[in-house]
């Protein structure tokens, strides 16, 4: 379970982000890397990372005309990042792009082809407030599969969802594509802003590929414990 599960480094400090990933880097294999993450580390960690064999995860969530949108994950691919994601509400042209650029940077560098996956609905946001800002004639989990299935089209592996419409993006897409799952709690962690949530062990049963998981882990006074008690939840122990 150690290789589908994702830490956030979501602290402020790039010293205490390198700390935090030096403690936990025979525990997990994947770190994701948000913007504050990104301006506090440089795009010259993704290198650290490499070389001590943890995978990168990077959440910047591009959104954006294809053109741009496609120079920036070529641009990430030539650093290293091995996860990139970009909302699935760009458009078809736009994922269509990021894949295009992602895969002609990978072949021209020799290098493996970032997962590329496509956002579709915030975990922070439930049906209430997705009807009210967003005024559409879908649920909310209808909306995550269309969008899914239109990430599925434009060829990027996968998808970032709540772990509640992992089982309808799963009948839509099939069993090949990704689904990580931010929105992860275990029942001893405050579930904070986050409101579709469930444990580490539900989201595994229902069929998710990687887990993401941020507060539960860095702000634990052990977050090696931390993240072995979530492990162990993974497996259903």
């Amino acid at each position: 379970m150690k290789e589908r599960l994702i830490v956030a480094l979501d602290l402020e400090d790039g010293n205490e982000n390198f700390e935090l990933s030096e403690k936990l880097k025979g525990t997990v294999s994947w770190v994701k890397i948000g913007y504050q993450a990104l301006y506090s580390l440089g795009t010259e960690v993704f290198a650290w990372y490499s070389e001590n064999r943890i995978n990168t995860f990077l959440d910047l969530k591009f959104h954006d005309i294809p053109n741009t949108v496609a120079r920036d994950v070529g641009t990430m691919t030539k650093h290293g990042a091995n996860m990139i994601n970009m909302h699935a509400s760009g458009g078809i042209e736009m994922m269509q792009a990021a894949r295009i650029r992602a895969d002609d940077v990978a072949q021209d560098r020799r290098i493996d082809k970032p997962i590329l996956l496509g956002v579709t609905i915030l975990t922070s946001t439930n049906e209430a407030e997705f009807q009210f800002q967003f005024g559409s004639e879908r649920h909310l989990s209808n909306q995550v599969v269309f969008l899914a299935k239109q990430a599925k089209e434009a060829g990027l592996d996968g998808v970032v969802a709540s772990p509640l419409e992992i089982e309808l993006i799963r009948k839509a897409c099939g069993d090949d594509f990704i689904i990580v799952t931010p929105g992860i709690r275990p029942s001893w962690a405050n579930r904070g802003d986050q409101k579709r949530i469930t444990t580490p062990s539900e989201a595994i049963n229902r069929g998710a590929d990687f887990l993401v998981v941020g507060r539960p882990i860095i702000e634990a006074d052990d977050p090696i414990e931390a993240a072995e008690m979530i492990l162990d939840e993974m497996r259903g122990e």
